[in-house]
């Protein structure tokens, strides 16, 4: 493991809301708006790519706690540039990312923070950390 990186490491997604994507798709809710599990697992994603800096060979993360306020709604068709900003250093093997997204506009969606675990990818899936 990397405990620490020198450069800026945000990682940016862009996405457009589709029918699949809305809260009546996934079963979150019922209006056809971007669906807060499906914008969770976009910003997930996008600390998963933020994160390979500080794995070394044989070593992943995983996901351990999403703190994320879903602030704005966005329908289909629309644009969202989703946002994660890692820590200069890891703590312990773990890692909060700063995440948010935006619409088209510019305009706040959601904010917050994403934790992730450095764990060595063989033992993990034998069950261990």
């Amino acid at each position: 493991m990397r405990d620490e990186v020198s450069d800026d490491r945000q990682m940016s997604d862009a996405h457009r809301v589709t029918d699949a994507d809305t809260a009546r798709a996934l079963g979150s809710g019922e209006v056809p708006v971007l669906g807060t599990p499906r914008l969770i697992a976009w910003l997930e994603a996008a600390t998963v790519r933020a994160a390979a800096p500080f794995t070394g060979p044989g070593e992943t993360t995983v996901g351990t706690a999403v703190r994320v306020r879903h602030l704005r709604a966005t329908h289909v068709g629309g644009r969202v540039e989703v946002t994660a900003r890692p820590p200069a250093r890891a703590q312990a093997r773990r890692l909060t990312f700063a995440v948010r997204a935006v619409d088209a506009d510019g305009l706040l969606i959601a904010e917050g923070e994403i934790d992730r675990a450095v764990v060595d990818r063989r033992r993990f899936l034998e069950g261990g950390a």
